[in-house]
């Protein structure tokens, strides 16, 4: 049975201390190994062996997803042959990248994912139910079904969608626990209302959230989550980031405040602008190194995520580090009105008004050369007060209103779920097509 990472209790300096030692082995790894690295060192005049530090890290260039797009099989250091799996990122922000698994690579995922779970306070005794899909060349689905076995618990798998299966799953073996996005969990409610069935009497009792903001930065819900807690309060709702890069997940614990980051298999720097440490409680560039991974190692990867990172010992008795949800993505900044805004608060805003069935942000250069934002609302009632009120609530929440068009709730799912996308797109991103509308 998978325990609890000791090193999560371990002190600030014993875990620097371990990453450290960590550290210059992945250095010799990539030296010896990664095409890529070999070369950044070599044209960087790099000696490795002069990194010693994770202050000594800052000496040495960052890795972006552009290196990854342009060099993609440069990254690999092992031979085809050791090759067992074969994976792509989500392609949010560009092409996606492939990324192989040798079988250690594989184990490493597996206990990963068992620890996670064991965050979140599953264990052997638990059926999980995984609602996400573990085809279409998805990291996450795989891991889940390989750290649910790490684990020992019972495992089924019924993919997304389908609310009618997967209450009649939850049903039959009695789940007690789900991985899910948690948007999904209203599709759930709305089906259990319409059909006599009343969710706080379920057995499912665990929901681990991927893929969408679960909590605020300070640790309250989003509008997301409170309306899932609202109805279904027997729910435990547990927060989780990962990304195919890293490799890693960073799971809440029953505090809820924070994903703990797996000390023993990911170093974590928050970096600003200019590629500079931030402060405790700032906000920041999550940046990676991982470690352990054999095929495809990454050295200070920039993931374009922005969160902040509280180094503080948590309630729970853990010391290791945390990490907020995200508060959105570097690249999908908004510069609107001369108002800095994320997709997520976007989000939030649209999730907390009645009447708005499902809708798409959509970000475009407008005449001026300045971003501009349409929301694409679905929702029965298209009157122009409806409009109004809309925007009056952007307003008093971040003190400008984007332009609001009504669409067909049918088109706006259509919409949300382009053909090769593995989830919800509920961001649009048209600057980098010049568009000009």
């Amino acid at each position: 049975m998978v325990k609890d990472c000791e090193l999560h209790y371990k002190d600030s300096t014993e875990i620097k201390r371990f990453q450290e030692l960590r550290l210059r082995e992945t250095l010799a790894y990539l030296a010896a190994h990664s095409p890529f690295y070999k070369r950044m060192f070599s044209e960087q005049n790099i000696d490795i062996d002069s990194i010693k530090t994770i202050e000594d890290m800052q000496r040495l260039p960052t890795t972006s997803k552009q290196d990854l797009q342009m060099h993609n099989f440069d990254f690999l250091c092992v031979d085809l042959l050791d090759v067992i799996d074969y994976v792509t990122t989500s392609g949010t922000l560009g092409e996606p990248v492939t990324f192989a698994l040798t079988e250690n690579d594989l184990r490493r995922l597996a206990y990963n994912e068992a620890s996670s779970f064991t965050m979140a306070g599953c264990s052997k005794k638990d059926v999980l139910q995984l609602m996400t899909t573990i085809d279409r060349r998805f990291m996450a689905g795989l891991a889940y079904f390989l750290g649910a076995r790490e684990l020992g618990c019972g495992v089924v798998r019924v993919g997304n969608g389908i609310p009618e299966l997967q209450w009649d799953t939850i049903n039959r073996v009695g789940a007690t626990a789900c991985i899910v996005v948690p948007s999904f969990l209203t599709k759930m409610i709305e089906f259990a209302e319409k059909n006599g069935i009343d969710p706080n009497s379920s057995s499912l009792k665990r929901a681990v959230c991927i893929g969408e903001a679960l909590r605020l930065p300070n640790g309250e819900l989003t509008t997301l989550g409170k309306k899932i807690n609202e109805k279904w309060q027997s729910l435990e709702l547990f927060s989780t980031y990962a990304s195919t890069e890293m490799q890693t997940s960073f799971t809440e614990c029953e505090i809820h405040w924070g994903g703990h980051v797996p000390a023993d298999l990911v170093i974590v720097e928050m970096l600003d602008e200019n590629r500079q440490p931030v402060s405790n409680g700032e906000e920041g560039e999550v940046t990676i190194t991982t470690i352990g991974v054999e095929a495809m190692p990454l050295l200070r990867f920039r993931t374009g995520d922005i969160a902040v990172r509280f180094d503080e010992p948590c309630r729970c008795g853990r010391k290791s580090p945390r990490l907020s949800s995200v508060i959105g993505r570097k690249g999908q900044m908004i510069k609107f009105k001369g108002t800095t805004v994320y997709p997520p608060v976007l989000f939030d805003i649209l999730d907390n008004i009645a009447e708005v069935e499902n809708y798409i942000v959509e970000v475009y250069t407008n005449s001026l050369g300045t971003d501009q934002i349409q929301i694409r609302v679905g929702s029965n009632n298209h009157s122009d007060a409806f409009v109004k009120q809309i925007k009056d609530v952007f307003r008093s929440k971040i003190r400008v209103a984007p332009d609001v068009k009504f669409e067909p709730v049918e088109l706006i799912a259509k919409l949300q779920m382009p053909p090769m996308s593995r989830k919800v797109v509920k961001f649009f991103d048209l600057r980098n097509n010049n568009t000009v509308k």
